[in-house]
């Protein structure tokens, strides 16, 4: 499969490249991402694509399960990149982004085994919430699964806020936080919003203000949004 790595390395370097040569000679110099994107490592997701957003405009943290452990929990990378990305970057808006049949949430509600796989249990750990909120929701299957992306989604959010940096930014009102969850066979994007605790469809919105912004002072904390 190397190939095709390489192959594809020689199509940038010959076509593509140089229709954004000027563009990249000027991220030669730095970057200025505007929105920090947590999401999961999953190959069916890819945060520039869904976006169309364009090489310097996102700062991207991913890892399995789009999980934020909360401040102080491990001394990890999420951390790190956290708080450079609002303390030297500016990011001014964060992203939590799942994704549909997410297998990480499909551990965390016992629907895939990992009872062997240590590392991976350990880190599951980190949305735990989300398996007690659920425990007693009688959801199975694929809407079980469907149900746990979604509050995983809201729990990664509370812990953001945990962290000082993002407590610092909330308290100075130029940090937003949003919640969303993408949709692999449909390719739509849902955002939460708090006021009906509800994820939507992003396509259908053209206000910017209405795009899911996540409020917690509108959303209690251990809340789990009710199926979309």
């Amino acid at each position: 499969m190397i190939e095709r790595l390489l192959a594809g390395i020689r199509r940038f370097r010959t076509e593509i490249y140089p229709r954004h040569e000027q563009l990249y000679q000027s991220l030669a110099h730095g970057q200025s991402p505007h929105t920090l994107m947590v999401t999961c490592s999953d190959s069916r997701l890819d945060p520039h694509l869904i976006t169309q957003s364009l090489p310097g405009e996102l700062f991207v943290l991913r890892n399995a399960g789009n999980i934020v452990p909360p401040h102080g929990a491990i001394d990890g990378s999420e951390e790190a990149t956290i708080e450079f990305a609002l303390a030297k970057l500016d990011v001014r808006c964060i992203v939590v982004c799942g994704h549909s049949n997410c297998g990480a949430m499909a551990a965390v509600v016992g629907q895939v085994d990992v009872s062997d796989l240590k590392e991976v249990r350990q880190w599951l750990r980190h949305a735990e919430p989300v398996q007690r909120e659920l425990w007693h929701s009688g959801l199975e299957g694929a809407a079980l699964v469907r149900a746990a992306v979604h509050g995983n989604v809201l729990v990664q959010i509370e812990h953001l806020r945990t962290h000082p940096t993002v407590q610092e930014r909330l308290a100075r009102g130029d940090l937003e936080i949003y919640g969303w969850v993408f949709d692999i066979e449909t390719g739509d994007v849902l955002g939460y919003d708090p006021v009906n605790g509800r994820f939507s469809s992003l396509s259908d919105r053209g206000d910017p203000d209405l795009a899911a912004r996540i409020d917690l002072a509108h959303t209690p904390r251990g809340s789990q949004p009710p199926p979309a």
